[in-house]
């Protein structure tokens, strides 16, 4: 029997999974894990403007990764500077002016442990109709332009060629991953979102054999460190958020060692 004091966590982190599952694949083939390394550290800028400006922290945060989504999205167009040197820019400068901006508010107490690292036992109804909202309106667009995705993604010209928006759907693809970085923040904290995308869909390529199989299998794979993690905090004490992480990675190792045995008998 599940406590009671669990079961939002539990919900909040399972929906994180699912949402988090099926875009972390594009961020692997796309290779954006460092765009959503730039995204995550501007998750703290988005509660230090939401502090500063007594809002919603949920909705400061969403506006600030948008924006910032939009801000790199237009820098890139410009190509004034190489792409990874843009990123590493933004990821440090947005990451140490959330810091300085808390850091100013005299009349504010903030947990910044729980901002870097999760909280994942606070989370409330609010935190829950953010993660299902936004996670009902990330599926759906995925759903909906997922032949699109796929075809920018294994051949970008040739999809141009075909008629398909290249750069409304990259856009609405980089969107999607500041949307999920938003409110995933509770549940991992700013400075390991990127591995709840990136690890679970890591793990679902060794073992997958289609592109829909891999996005069902992160989100399995999600859910069930999110399980792992939950189970290993009550039961050694330890930070949640981390513990959802390092399930995640004792996951991949596991999936690793399986598909490297599996390939080994195949060719003996």
């Amino acid at each position: 029997m599940i406590d009671s004091f669990l079961i939002y966590p539990l919900l909040a982190g399972i929906g994180v999974a699912a949402i988090a599952g099926p875009l972390g694949t594009f961020v692997i083939w796309r290779r954006m894990a460092y765009f959503g390394e730039t995204l995550s550290h501007s998750a703290l800028l988005g509660v230090a403007l939401g502090f500063l400006l007594n809002i919603d922290l949920n909705l400061s945060v969403a506006i600030g990764c948008i924006a910032i989504a939009l801000l790199l999205v237009w820098l890139q167009q410009k190509q004034l500077m190489a792409t990874d040197t843009l990123l590493g820019i933004f990821a440090h400068s947005a990451l140490s002016l959330g810091l300085v901006v808390v850091s100013l508010l005299d009349n504010v107490r903030v947990d910044m442990m729980a901002y870097l690292f999760g909280d994942l036992l606070a989370v409330g109804l609010s935190d829950l109709l953010w993660i299902y909202g936004g996670g009902v309106v990330v599926l759906g667009l995925l759903w909906w332009f997922w032949d699109q995705l796929l075809a920018i993604t294994v051949h970008q010209e040739l999809a141009e060629v075909e008629g398909i928006k290249v750069n409304r759907i990259r856009l609405m693809l980089m969107l999607m991953v500041a949307m999920v970085i938003a409110v995933a923040m509770k549940i991992v904290g700013v400075l390991l979102i990127t591995s709840l995308l990136i690890i679970p869909a890591a793990t679902a390529q060794r073992l997958a054999r289609s592109p829909e199989q891999m996005a069902i299998g992160a989100s399995i794979v999600g859910m069930l460190s999110v399980c792992g993690g939950l189970w290993g905090s009550m039961m050694w004490d330890t930070p949640t958020g981390p513990s959802v992480v390092v399930c995640s990675v004792i996951l991949f190792v596991f999936a690793l060692l399986t598909s490297g045995l599996t390939t080994t008998t195949q060719n003996s």
